[in-house]
């Protein structure tokens, strides 16, 4: 009889297990990305036996939840994202750019849960008590109730919080903690993998909310196999320029609530300070009578967020024209040029065209196809938009201005900011009600936009 091999080959890409090595993966199409790492060997034993003989299915009926189990984080920037707060016994993925923030988010958090009498552990692998300590002193004066402990052995840092039993952990980082069992180096897909399933079993056994800290590769997601994110709870992205001050926390994946909100902070010599108004904080610095930029609105979940669209669009006499986008999606407004070209008439294939999102942030909802237009017409005709003026609107390819959801509040977030013109589609006025001291103009085309900014001459 054959002996089973004691070592595999495993995609860093996407955790795909092969018996022999490959050049591409068939799973995630990824190449040379196969390593090979021992396998773990699985073994019965009488104890599993009996307790899998004691397992009794529990009734739908008989469960009982309740919202008030949620743990507020004292920021209400991460508590929106999450859901509500945190959820007892869930397993949260915190990644993003090395230098973004992310611990020192998460020793804020720290600071808050302390001072409201949790008991917190943080457990860190790649900095010592002492440059903690430091950081921390840069946020502010903590409780006795965080503990903190250096240490990258699993089975160590179990025996730890089973002794102690806190309320929440937090791991910086998954990369650097290893398993015994497991012979492969930390940060491997064998690592990685038997980690994060080592403290769901924590988690889940236990009731304790634990936050994995990851890093993430070149191409911006979290290294490591792919099933990581599969296993967790929820799944957090720390975005920003880090050369700039603000910084985006999104939500990818959340068992416990929705995926489309997002939490602003800016990052100060103190630590990481919410930005309660995203909309003022964007538009700050926004330039007066310049042609090509107009005010837009996003909604990121519950909340709408006004950006500033700024288009450069000039003529040019290379063979082909360059398109540049930032903050956008570049096919979205390559698509937009086609409809100003064969609905409106505008000979944008000789011209240059740049797009930009004012502040660095990212946004592709539809929603701002109307303030893309108005820019990339505003900048071709040198037309200069009111800075008063607001739009947002879907654009369809035959030119038509489809509907968007949540326009009442949209246009309630442009008149508490001081706008006094919304141009919006002509469809969504029907379900808006009546909003005092602020001007409402309906477009039904691509034509609409651009007769009402040729007026403005």
């Amino acid at each position: 009889m054959a002996k089973a091999k004691s070592t595999a080959f495993f995609c860093q890409n996407c955790g795909y297990e092969s018996a022999k090595w490959q050049g591409q993966c068939p799973a995630c199409h990824e190449w040379n990305t196969f390593t090979e790492e021992p396998v773990a060997k699985i073994t019965g034993s009488a104890a599993v036996k009996k307790a899998a003989a004691e397992i009794r299915p529990v009734r739908l009926s008989e469960i009982q939840t309740d919202e008030s189990q949620r743990i507020s984080s004292g920021m209400e920037e991460l508590d929106r994202v999450l859901g509500g707060g945190i959820v007892a016994g869930s397993l949260m993925l915190v990644g993003g750019d090395p230098g973004i923030g992310k611990s020192t988010l998460l020793l804020q958090v720290c600071h808050n849960l302390t001072g409201t009498g949790h008991k917190v552990l943080y457990v860190s692998g790649e900095e010592s008590v002492q440059q903690i300590k430091l950081r921390a002193k840069r946020i502010g004066d903590f409780k006795d109730d965080l503990m903190l402990l250096c240490e990258t052995n699993l089975e160590l840092v179990r025996s730890v919080i089973e002794k102690i039993r806190p309320e929440i952990v937090v791991i910086d980082s998954i990369q650097t903690m290893y398993h015994e069992a497991v012979s492969a180096a930390p940060g491997s897909v064998s690592q990685v993998r038997e980690a994060t399933n080592v403290l769901m079993q924590i988690a889940k056994g236990m009731g304790i909310s634990i936050f994995l800290v990851g890093h993430v590769t070149k191409e911006g997601v979290v290294a490591g196999p792919r099933v990581l994110e599969h296993m967790v709870d929820t799944v957090l992205y720390f975005e920003g320029d880090r050369y700039a001050s603000y910084r985006i926390l999104r939500g990818v994946k959340n068992r416990f609530g929705s995926t489309n909100e997002i939490g602003v902070f800016e990052m100060r010599q103190s630590g990481l300070r919410e930005v309660t108004n995203p909309s003022e904080y964007m538009l700050d610095g926004k330039p007066e009578n310049a042609s090509g930029s107009i005010v837009a609105c996003s909604m990121e979940g519950s909340r709408p967020i006004l950006i500033e669209i700024q288009a450069l669009v000039c003529h040019t006499n290379l063979p082909m024209p360059r398109r540049t986008t930032a903050g956008t999606d570049f096919n979205r407004v390559n698509l937009l040029l086609a409809v100003l070209e064969k609905r409106a008439g505008m000979q944008m294939s000789a011209c240059d065209v740049y797009v930009n999102i004012a502040g660095g942030i990212r946004m592709t909802e539809p929603a701002i196809d109307l303030g893309l237009i108005l820019a990339l017409v505003s900048s071709y005709k040198d037309i200069a938009i009111d800075e008063k003026t607001i739009a947002f609107g879907e654009v369809g390819l035959s030119g038509e201005i489809r509907s968007v959801n949540m326009a009442q509040q949209r246009v309630q977030e442009a008149k508490k900011l001081g706008f006094e013109t919304v141009l919006m589609p002509k469809v969504s006025m029907k379900a808006l009600q009546k909003v005092e001291g602020i001007r409402i103009i309906g477009l039904e085309t691509v034509r609409d936009a651009m007769q009402y900014l040729m007026r403005m001459r």
